[in-house]
């Protein structure tokens, strides 16, 4: 199988090799485009874009089509014209990344079908280049005063929920940038809630790459999907913000201050927030950045980067993360500042945020064990209280050595500390209801962390045309404390009367270190203008230590007795090499990028306590293809595979023992093996100018080749042992599928779409010595209407069914499926005297199943009466409800392996809110409105 890899690799490489011509050029064709006639002997004229000077000319042949050759590099303007057409008119750049421009098929209008359909060839709503979808803003209509996160949700594709979260394609939008760069250390909200609508020029998604891919073009793997907001030249000068305050019925309360203030290329920002109605604090992205990671990594080389937190557990598993559960009260504040300078060569950005999250509530679960002797019912609460408090500061430094030279620097730190309370209870019964177990666990901890990141990156392009080379260095930091108590005791039943009783009372003390050290070198070679060889060398080294303490009641409130059971102290070394070698072909509509990275981990754990030391070795192989056929400016497809190895974690092979919940306990297994994974993802990407139709479909399957799963004993009272084990004859196979179309219908003046969507996977594990295979899957479509008529009404309405499976083959008889809608809506109507009603709602509905005999409807409304008052409509006074019909019940339902759950828990239900805003704006320009 090898020497066949690498007899293919060399096929393609030289068929790729035989292909590659030198020279910069242009080619295309020109075509009417409601006919599809070519348009013979049409004009193609090539300026500079820099003085708009003529460069070169042709005609498109008998056949439209057109071909200039010889061309130096360059930004160019490109005129495709016609008798009694209207002009097309393109922007382009050729360089070493972009040496052979083919625009497909040039669409002309005729220009009375062009005053027909009121449309301006010059500025499509959508424009397609490659990986980067580019939404045109002034093609889509927005109310006055409204924010880039108005704009967005008019977006085809976009989709923003009433938390600021953003999905895009059916994936998660992980930065927000403003002008390519990072704004308040890249959290969306304050870029989406923050800046106004009217400043936007263009919206650019596409999947971020590294900045070592960037500059070297190809991909290496490392992919986040990214918005960028390009504003308007007339927009980068002035100042603007908003404050806003509201008192509520309940003693609810928030309240925003946000102040900017442009200068062209200096940048000043500031804000503060404060409330508990779950509007304000903590950002979706802040949650997920300072909630507690794990223990274990997998990095980008297939090595494993340990955290040394031993295992989370309840003494230090709450990070600051809020997602719905309980009560928040935040409390937070931020400043901002970049600029350029030396004629751009130099830069900087940074930007420092303080805040404070308290959150308390209620948790209750129902939970179904499916066993091959059948079902264990286990009914728990939870009350709990917790508290963090963090600050995070950065800074971007970049300089421009010379034309052929850069460096770039980032820092990035934080400061955290918290407290947390937790009172937990269960009870589990067997099929017939017999009482199997009882628990009751409280816990109360301290917690204090640092974290510090640092990184440089050096660019150098080299004397021949596409050789580079680069160099990145990077430390990763982080120190963790945790101090706190522990007191459980757990009740055990054997044919109905107490068995045995087991009762933990402990202080525990944890404290964790690690660094992490990267070393990437990267060297490109062209072999000719469309093929290029990207090298990379990588060295990973980290070390970490990880002292877990126990003490035991040595006396009354006296935890002097140390536990060496549940007492360790580990070290782990680490050690990573990888090479790397993908090509990369560019020519005419097609981009290949293709190759390998081979990489040697070693990794040397001490057990310091026990005087134990454990060692191990491996080495990953990672291949990768992309290819990406560009068939026009709005049209693209793109195909791409790669595979991994996935090690055995330090807790699967040699796990800390934790004895927080001893109704669970997990084992090592050292004789656990690596799993290989293969990926294949398909996208394609499709917008029509006339119609403004958009088309877009995304897949992903994967199935994992001798993969790691759990293999659970689950005893007589309910009391579970874990341990890890490889399966030589089962492949568990994951996927999903996302689509999304939507097209102006100009007769109603509204813009329709539907959705259709799939996920699902199956998987395996061992339960009580027993193969247990469970089959998960959900389906889904919506349908969506939209309307916006400025200074009127808008509306948007979005609902679709959706059925879930889930079985387990242990117990057939009990599955999970079920049929739900989903739906939600949103509207604004715009009143005489300055009045406005909106309202906003979400709907969802949950079939009962097999598993749970209870169905689950909510219908969320938010409705609010605001009043504008002052020349420009920038105050505004409102009256709104939240949860109008007080239905926002917490609840949730998931499945894995062969245990379902059912959640339902605190959460923020109706209240009046009385609060006035003050939105105002200077900057320089003339307002558009759209």
């Amino acid at each position: 199988m090898k020497r066949f890899l690498v007899t293919l690799l060399m096929v393609c490489f030289c068929w790729l090799l035989s292909m590659a011509q030198d020279g910069y050029a242009i080619k295309g064709a020109v075509v009417d485009t409601a006919s599809s006639i070519k348009l013979a002997k049409s004009s193609i004229v090539l300026v500079h874009a820099k003085d708009s000077m003529l460069y070169t000319f042709t005609r498109a042949d008998a056949s439209g089509n057109f071909q200039l050759e010889g061309l130096d590099t360059g930004e160019y303007i490109l005129f495709a014209t016609f008798p009694e057409y209207a002009d097309y008119v393109e922007r382009f750049t050729l360089d070493s990344a972009n040496k052979v421009m083919d625009f497909g098929n040039l669409g002309l209008v005729l220009r009375a079908k062009l005053l027909e359909e009121v449309l301006v060839n010059r500025r499509q709503a959508i424009t397609i280049r490659g990986d980067t979808t580019e939404y045109d803003a002034a093609s889509f209509t927005i109310q006055p005063n409204s924010k880039v996160e108005d704009l967005l949700q008019q977006l085809p594709g976009i989709q923003v929920d009433q938390d600021g979260k953003i999905t895009a394609q059916g994936q998660t939008v992980n930065k927000v940038l403003v002008d390519g760069e990072e704004f308040f250390g890249d959290d969306p909200t304050l870029v989406t809630r923050n800046l106004r609508g009217d400043m936007v020029d263009k919206v650019q998604l596409y999947d971020k790459r590294s900045d070592q891919a960037e500059f070297t073009g190809v991909d290496d793997g490392e992919r986040s999907k990214t918005l960028n907001i390009v504003l308007k030249d007339d927009k980068k000068k002035g100042h603007f913000g908003k404050i806003d305050a509201g008192v509520g019925s309940k003693d609810f309360y928030q309240g925003q201050a946000m102040f900017n203030r442009f200068n062209d290329k200096q940048r000043f920002s500031a804000f503060g927030t404060i409330g508990n109605t779950g509007q304000t604090g903590l950002s979706w992205q802040d949650a997920d950045r300072y909630a507690p990671s794990g223990n274990t990594t997998l990095m980008e080389d297939g090595g494993i980067m340990i955290m040394m937190t031993g295992g989370q557990d309840d003494i230090e598993s709450w990070g600051g993360r809020y997602d719905g559960r309980g009560i928040p009260s935040a409390l937070n504040g931020g400043a901002f500042y970049s600029n350029k300078w030396n004629d751009g060569k130099q830069s900087i950005n940074g930007n420092y945020k303080i805040g404070e999250l308290s959150v308390e509530g209620v948790n209750n679960t129902i939970t179904q064990n499916n066993l091959p002797t059948g079902t264990i019912n286990t009914v728990s609460g939870q009350t709990f209280d917790r508290r963090i408090f963090r600050q995070r500061g950065g800074a971007i430094f970049e300089t421009q050595f010379d034309s052929t030279s850069t460096l770039k620097v980032t820092v990035d730190g934080t400061l955290r500390n918290g407290e947390t309370t937790e009172f937990n209870q269960s009870s589990g019964t067997d099929g017939a209801g017999d009482m199997l177990n009882q628990s009751i666990r409280r816990t109360t901890n301290d917690t204090e962390g640092v974290s510090a990141y640092l990184t440089a990156l050096w660019t150098k392009k080299l004397r021949k045309q596409g050789r580079t080379l680069s160099w990145e260095l990077n430390e990763t930091i982080e120190q963790s404390n945790a101090n706190g108590f522990l007191y459980s005791e757990n009740t055990f039943y054997e044919r109905g009367a107490v068995d045995s009783i087991w009762i933990v009372d402990q202080h525990k003390i944890n404290d964790n270190n690690s660094s992490v050290f990267n070393s990437n070198v990267t060297y490109s070679e062209p072999f000719s203008p469309a093929l290029a060889l990207v090298l990379n060398y990588r060295l990973t080294a980290s070390n970490g230590t990880s002292l877990r303490q126990s003490f035991n009641p040595a006396g009354v409130g006296n935890y002097t007795d140390l536990d060496s059971l549940f007492s360790n102290d580990f070290k782990l070394n680490q050690l990573s090499n990888q090479l790397g070698a993908i090509f990369n072909f560019k020519k005419g509509k097609s981009t290949v990028n293709f190759g390998t990275r081979v990489s040697r981990v070693q990794f040397d754990q001490t057990d310091r306590y026990a005087d134990s030391r454990f060692e191990r070795s491996f080495t990953n192989h990672n291949p990768q293809v992309r290819w990406q056929y560009r068939f026009s400016q709005q049209k693209s497809f793109t195909l791409s595979y790669n595979g991994n190895n996935t090690q055995p974690n330090i807790n699967q092979i040699q796990p800390v023992r934790v004895n927080d919940d001893p109704m669970n306990i997990v084992l090592g297994n050292p004789d656990l093996k690596p799993s290989y994974t293969n990926r294949f993802n398909v996208s394609y990407n499709s917008f029509k100018v006339i119609g403004n139709q958009y088309v877009y479909f995304s897949g992903s399957f994967s199935n994992t080749n001798n993969p790691i799963v759990s293999n659970t004993y689950t005893d007589s009272v309910g009391r579970s042992t874990f341990q890890y084990a490889n399966l030589d004859d089962e492949s568990p196979f994951n996927y999903y599928f996302y689509s999304n179309f939507s097209k102006n219908l100009k007769k109603w003046n509204v813009n329709v779409g539907a959705g259709l969507n799939t996920n699902g996977n199956i998987y395996y594990n061992l339960t009580n010595g027993e193969l247990n295979k469970t089959q998960s899957s959900t389906y889904g479509g919506s349908i969506n209407i939209r309307q916006y008529i400025q200074k009127k009404y808008d509306f948007f309405v979005n609902f679709g069914p959706t059925y879930t499976y889930g079985q387990s083959s242990l117990q057939r008889q009990q599955n999970n499926n079920g049929w739900g809608l989903n739906g939600n809506y949103s509207f604004n109507i715009y009143l005489p005297l300055k009045f406005q009603i909106t309202s906003d709602g979400q709907y969802t509905y949950t079939a009962a199943t097999q598993s749970f005999d209870e169905e689950f409807e909510r219908f969320i409304v938010n409705a609010s009466v605001s009043k504008k008052f002052l020349k420009d409509e920038t105050l505004r006074f409102s009256v709104g409800v939240n949860d109008l019909l007080n239905q926002n019940v917490g609840f949730s339902r998931s499945a894995s392996n062969n245990i379902l759950s059912q959640n339902s828990y605190t959460t923020i239900t109706r209240y009046l809110m009385f609060s006035l805003t003050w939105d105002f704006n200077r900057m320089g320009g003339v307002s558009i409105q759209n």
